[in-house]
């Protein structure tokens, strides 16, 4: 019975064997945090009573870098508006 692998014999395709696979992963990897993340925004958002338009929700869902996504987590918790989300300035308090 022969095996099911493809034995990889040349330099070139040892050297490129699986590199692809390993790039997939890693990109499905981040592209599931990113969307875990933006739901997370969301979820907070939601259990405060803070409304969120469709535009902001696309906003939020369509965003793929986790640093800016961990931003607006750390803001969602303390957000009145979702204007204040995507504002780069504190919000500051009345009076």
């Amino acid at each position: 019975m022969e095996s099911a692998t493809w034995p990889v014999y040349s330099p070139f395709a040892r050297k490129h064997y699986g590199k692809g696979v390993q790039v997939g992963r890693t990109e499905g990897r981040a592209e599931g945090r990113a969307e875990g993340r933006a739901e997370d925004v969301l979820t907070v958002l939601q259990v405060r009573g803070i409304p969120v338009s469709d535009a902001d929700r696309d906003r939020i869902t369509s965003c793929t870098d986790l640093n800016r996504l961990d931003d607006w987590m750390r803001r969602a918790v303390t957000a009145t508006s979702t204007a204040y989300l995507f504002n780069d300035e504190p919000e500051r308090s009345a009076g």
